[in-house]
């Protein structure tokens, strides 16, 4: 059946992709380790301070946010966000869950009074908007976002098997990405100013996810302040923990570099550019709190994410 050899030929994709990043993992790993002494070493030397935290959002940007759980990011960026973004439009905001209203509210006990607020500022709040199939969702057509944003995404299938796992997910962030572009706005590609690590052994010569924090220590300044990409074309913000199983979701390279179809006459996926990465630090959203797909769990004792940090990668469409 050619749906059954599609999806044979994309598994085996992605499988490979999996065996590449594992053996890159380990070279990558013990430079880090190496690289990660020098750095303790110098910070003991040195009292400068780290640069602030990105906010990748202006006043007069659009946003819809992706998979909102129970809706706190939506709260903490229409009442108390970072300095800079009190004029922030709520109108501006649109703020979506994949479930149904009545499920939202049944996983996540304080959804509805969240809702509440986030609707009582003006900001529109939309229920049964799965991100692969935005098209399906007659609210958004004809629709165009500065930023869509999606943090911590999860297929939620409570797959055991670890490979299976990362390849639900991997599949997920592909049909994401397809699903999209036509609610981008359109525009140049945006800029962004950065600074990059030095590349250590094992890292392709391509690989732009070792893009760092988009302001050097000599940019510091004492106060927050947003730092958007300086206008252009929308872009996509997903935010994921920075250590296994979700680094073996590979997301940079599936954004630039997607797996071919094995079928003729298939669209091509879009490809993107990784603009930056940055550390997504959790305090700069008051109120803020990370829920699973599933749900709130009693007497939850998973251990999956622990170590690491919080890490947002901002991607545009490619020309």
């Amino acid at each position: 059946m050619p749906g059954h050899g599609k999806k044979a030929s994309l598994k085996a994709t992605l499988q490979s992709q999996q065996s590449r990043l594992k053996a890159k993992q380990k070279a990558v790993h013990a430079a880090q380790v190496a690289e990660q002494r020098g750095k303790h070493r110098k910070s003991q030397s040195s009292s400068k301070s780290h640069p602030p935290p990105t906010v990748p959002f202006s006043p007069t940007d659009t946003i819809l946010l992706i998979g909102e759980g129970n809706f706190s990011f939506a709260r903490a960026l229409l009442v108390d966000p970072p300095a800079g973004l009190e004029h922030l439009p709520p109108a501006a905001v649109t703020a979506t869950s994949y479930d149904s209203e009545e499920d939202c509210y049944a996983k996540y006990p304080d959804a509805k009074e969240i809702v509440e607020t986030v609707r009582s500022r003006g900001a529109q709040v939309l229920f049964n908007v799965d991100a692969t199939r935005l098209h399906k969702c007659p609210a958004l057509k004809g629709r165009k976002w500065d930023r869509i944003v999606w943090n911590f995404p999860h297929a939620g299938k409570s797959i055991t098997d670890q490979d299976r796992n990362i390849l639900s997910n991997q599949q997920l962030i592909l049909d994401f990405l397809r699903s999209a572009p036509h609610y981008l706005a359109q525009g140049p590609t945006p800029l962004v100013h950065r600074k990059r690590r030095r590349k250590s052994r094992g890292d392709d010569d391509d690989d732009d996810e070792i893009v760092m924090d988009n302001m050097s220590d000599s940019d510091a300044e004492p106060s927050i302040r947003p730092t958007p990409a300086i206008a252009g074309r929308g872009t996509i913000l997903i935010t994921l923990r920075n250590v296994p199983p979700y680094t073996a979701w590979d997301v940079p390279r599936l954004a630039k570099n997607p797996p071919k179809s094995s079928r003729a006459g298939d669209t091509p996926d879009p490809r993107y550019k990784l603009l930056r990465s940055f550390v997504f630090r959790r305090s700069l959203w008051k109120g803020y709190e990370h829920r699973m797909t599933k749900g709130e769990r009693a007497h939850g004792q998973g251990t999956t994410g622990v170590g690491g940090e919080d890490r947002t990668w901002e991607f545009c469409l490619q020309d």
